[in-house]
């Protein structure tokens, strides 16, 4: 993947936050203090110099040249401004250092957020944008897609999962009225760096490795400790998941708790703030929580990679009311991105790619392939209040990082899973010279037996890898028939998507054209009729990598034509999953 040119970011329409002054406790200030801070500063024009010459990146904000110190503010004192210099000082140094040492290709910036993954600003709404074809009469609401759209470029590693939250809205309103609009999700994190100027909260999975990943954390939390940020009221970035519950959209990454946003009746988009719906929540959430289609209970998990309990389960009434957490027990915090729902069970996998915090200390990534530990599914009651009756089923050698639906099949005592197996499970955040594999896979698990089977959906000579996708909604944790799903090829650019028949393994594509790639295919039902399971419409941006431009395509999911294309008025990055909120639900959003 080649390099991108360098993107400037405007912030000419962004808002400014507003944030409370806090003070150091300590002696006052001194003589000192003054010769400490004219010092400290000095030294690090000297190092900021050296630092950026040798580490050959480019920091530009807003056509701006980027300053690796930052401006103090307003309300910091006397105290505060000498930590500050001293901070971004040893910043700096942590860049020399860092220059020394080649980034890995999963944490390098000049790969993971090149060409079509390098980021955009914010887009106002766009109204009456032109259309090739019809829009079916049915799609009347608000498509919305989230994704990694980095503010400042970043000063060090940087993974694709570790950008700032953008949502992308899709308007229609009878007819062929589109409109367009994006947004940045206005977290806690992005509100502090936006006025520092700068990036200084730190990259999950792109910083985290080895000596330096601890320094730069143990940096961080000084930082926090001294009042310059605060870290205390979220650090995530809301750009993987999105969900429409209880009357409110929820932008959602699983490092922190969800992000109300509110679709304006012009079509654009304002952020209301972190949810913890009405202080129920008390830590994080994954960005995959499932609503059950029938019960309209919504059921999710939280992972912590730290401290016991490692994993919770909890769920929602259709009014949001939350349901007490159940500890499930693990040995070691795993990374679990995702679950499934049948009609009467969650299946939870707890899979090898695990935390392990000592290989940092070890000069290593702390999200890891542990080959020793065997990889198992858990099937527990939706109404379980406890983790006393979870039924665990050994399934080896297994990791999804995705399941697209699961359900239960009585006459064999088996729970049936559908999900894209990854293999190596780590490459997503290691590097790793093997070529990446995800097969589609039909896995069964036996509740009597303990027994498991993992058949591959479609034959061996016809492989491709299939990621980012989704069955029918109206059918989650039911038996469908059908899944759609992203062809991750050449990965991680999505080519077209592929609809598949579960019970025969029968694969139709739909193939986006020559330097042409998409996302997640998204399956939008025809209201205006009761059809059969694959009658309705597959949504999706499409990027033409030839010309630099974007459109969203409607395709007929049954005969696989194109009904209607919408011409963008700007650049649509790739980005990560979407939904479909009907314009009647709009009308009643919190």
């Amino acid at each position: 993947m080649a390099a991108s040119s360098s993107c400037s970011i405007s912030q000419s329409s962004l808002r400014q936050p507003r944030r409370k002054s806090s003070r150091f406790r300590g002696s006052p200030p001194c003589n000192l203090c003054f010769c400490v801070l004219n010092s400290i500063e000095k030294q690090t024009k000297k190092s900021q110099i050296l630092a950026v010459s040798v580490s050959n990146h480019s920091f530009l904000v807003a056509g701006n040249d980027f300053r690796s110190v930052a401006p103090p503010l307003d309300h910091w004192n006397l105290l505060q401004r000498v930590a500050a210099r001293a901070f971004d000082a040893l910043e700096n140094m942590l860049l020399l250092r860092q220059a020394e040492h080649p980034l890995p290709k999963t944490a390098d910036p000049r790969i993971q957020i090149s060409g079509n993954y390098a980021p955009v600003p914010e887009q106002p709404v766009k109204h009456n944008l032109h259309v090739t074809g019809t829009v079916p009469a049915c799609i009347n609401g608000v498509y919305v897609r989230n994704g990694a759209n980095p503010l400042y470029h970043p000063l060090g590693g940087h993974h694709l999962f570790d950008g700032d939250g953008m949502l992308h809205a899709v308007s229609f309103s009878g007819g062929n009225s589109v409109s367009y609009s994006c947004r940045f999700t206005e977290t806690q994190r992005l509100m502090q760096e936006r006025k520092l100027g700068r990036p200084v909260f730190p990259k999950v999975i792109g910083e985290f490795h080895g000596h330096l990943g601890i320094a730069r954390l143990m940096l961080f939390y000084g930082r926090g400790l001294s009042g310059l940020i605060d870290h205390r009221r979220g650090i995530g970035v809301a750009n993987a998941g999105v969900i429409y519950f209880n009357r409110r959209l929820l932008a959602m990454s699983e490092d922190d708790l969800p992000y109300q946003v509110r679709i304006t009746s012009s079509g654009d988009m304002e952020t209301v703030g972190r949810y913890d719906f009405e202080k129920q929540l008390q830590g994080m959430m994954i960005a995959h929580p499932k609503i059950d289609p029938v019960s309209g209970e919504m059921f999710a998990l939280s992972y912590d990679v730290v401290q016991k309990p490692y994993l919770k389960y909890f769920k929602f009434s259709e009014d949001g009311e939350k349901s007490p957490d159940v500890e499930i027990p693990l040995d070691v915090p795993t990374m679990m991105h995702d679950f499934a729902i049948t009609e009467n069970f969650v299946v939870i996998p707890d899979h090898q790619l695990v935390f392990k915090m000592q290989e940092m200390i070890n000069g290593g990534s702390p999200v890891i392939y542990d080959k020793e530990k065997v990889s198992r599914f858990g099937i527990l009651s939706k109404n379980a209040i406890n983790s006393d009756d979870i039924i665990w089923i050994d399934c080896p050698n297994t990791f999804c990082f995705h399941l697209w639906n699961a359900w239960e099949e009585p006459e064999t005592n088996e729970v049936v899973v559908i999900g894209s197996c990854m293999s190596p499970a780590d490459s997503i955040f290691n590097e790793c010279d093997e070529k990446l594999n995800s097969v589609l896979s039909e896995i069964r698990l036996n509740l009597i037996t303990g027994e498991s089977k993992r058949p591959r959906i479609i034959a061996a000579d016809e492989q491709i890898n299939l990621e980012a996708g989704m069955v029918k909604r109206n059918l989650l944790g039911r038996k469908t028939r059908y899944v759609y799903l992203a062809i991750a090829e050449p990965w991680p650019k999505v080519s077209g998507f592929a609809k598949v028949d579960l019970c025969t393994g029968k694969v139709e594509k739909y193939m986006y054209g020559h330097r042409r790639f998409g996302g997640e295919p998204f399956f939008l039902p025809n209201g205006a009729r009761i059809g059969g399971e694959d009658d309705g419409y597959i949504l999706g941006f499409v990027h033409d990598e030839m010309n630099q431009r974007s459109e969203f395509q409607i395709i007929n999911a049954k005969s696989l034509e194109m009904e209607a294309s919408i011409k963008l008025p700007s650049r649509v990055p790739y980005g990560f999953h979407g939904t479909f909120i009907p314009s009647k639900m709009l009308e009643n959003q919190a």
